[in-house]
């Protein structure tokens, strides 16, 4: 609350002679099969689950812009309050000439905070939805004209290969930007996997800013995943209308009900889709599945850290801590790590 394949990327031609904007985008026909069935299976199985990353269509999208307004969810506002209190302290810790990798920019209005002051030469900007995307990286280019501004349309949580995209890290010294305490999405051996594929891209001078949701009370934790007037319920639900786009199955979301629950044992939140009734999803492809009553549809794991648990994490993947910040009551923390 967020497979890349990049062996055949599209630029944009220079118009007139002049360079226009860049747009890198993958192009992975091959693999939607294997991401269908993969979703299919995941529906299939005996716990069933559907990948987070279904939440971000255009519906998705707008509904969680306003998730993060809410009075619960306070990740987006304390990450706000830290980077608007620690800004200059942050931007001196970076490298100049840099460019700018927004990991799941989204509507990249936090990016857009940065490009203000940072000395960045470019911006690549990555998501999986790619109309949200292209619109968001428009206006980045007509408030920014002198940043170079990419936008690459990819999972980038399976396989980040970005070489084509950043160019010589030694001139142009990456910081990938991964705000929103989106590695909470990941158990931590696919956390590391992400992170030490990030590393691989940082040469000696790059630096990963990352934005990190800390351990709390869990009735905090809780409210902030299920929310009073029931915009995070409609987000959790219009996941089954993106599976049903996928996979032609025909889910109806009014059959769910949404459920947040924090599981202190493995230190997350889990977000589920609970059967009201029993009934039967036709899945595509022949495939049935009959829910019962109380059944459960897992949508997303929420991991929560303490700073060194986190920092352990960071180090698992090769990574170390440089700077840490985070808010007065340590709700919330933001981590500057190199190579």
């Amino acid at each position: 609350m967020s497979s890349l394949l990049f062996s055949d990327l599209a630029s944009r031609a220079s118009v007139d002679g002049a360079d226009a904007p860049r747009e890198l985008f993958s192009k992975p026909a091959s693999r939607l099969g294997d991401e269908r069935s993969a979703l299919r299976n995941g529906l299939l199985a005996a716990e069933a689950s559907i990948d987070p990353k279904y939440f971000y269509d255009a519906q998705g999208c707008v509904l969680f812009s306003a998730i993060c307004e809410l009075a619960e969810y306070y990740p987006t506002r304390l990450e706000r309050h830290i980077f608007d209190t620690y800004r200059e302290d942050i931007q001196a810790c970076l490298p100049s000439n840099l460019q700018w990798i927004d990991l799941g920019c989204g509507d990249c209005l936090k990016s857009q905070r940065w490009l203000s002051t940072l000395p960045a030469q470019r911006y690549v900007g990555i998501d999986i939805a790619e109309e949200w995307l292209q619109q968001s990286v428009d206006v980045l280019r007509n408030r920014f004209p002198a940043i170079d501004c990419m936008a690459v349309t990819a999972d980038f949580t399976r396989d980040l290969s970005l070489q084509e995209a950043l160019g010589d890290v030694d001139d142009l010294p990456p910081v990938f930007f991964y705000p929103g305490s989106s590695i909470g999405n990941f158990a931590r051996p696919r956390a590391i996997s992400l992170l030490a594929s990030i590393r691989r891209h940082l040469g000696e001078h790059g630096r990963l800013l990352i934005s990190v949701d800390l351990r709390k009370d869990p009735q905090v934790m809780e409210a902030a995943y299920d929310d009073a007037i029931g915009v995070t319920a409609a987000f959790n639900k219009n996941i089954l209308r993106a599976a049903n786009r996928e996979l032609g199955s025909d889910f109806h979301p009014e059959h769910f009900e949404h459920r947040a629950i924090f599981d202190d044992a493995a230190s997350r939140i889990e977000m589920q889709l609970i059967a009201r009734h029993k009934h039967d999803v036709d899945l595509g492809e022949g495939a049935r599945r009959q829910f019962q009553a109380g059944e459960i549809i897992v949508t997303e794991h929420s991991y929560k850290y303490t700073p060194e648990h986190f920092g352990d994490l960071l180090a698992g993947a090769g990574l170390s801590v440089d700077r840490m910040w985070t808010d007065e009551r340590g709700w919330f923390g933001v981590f500057l790590a190199r190579a």
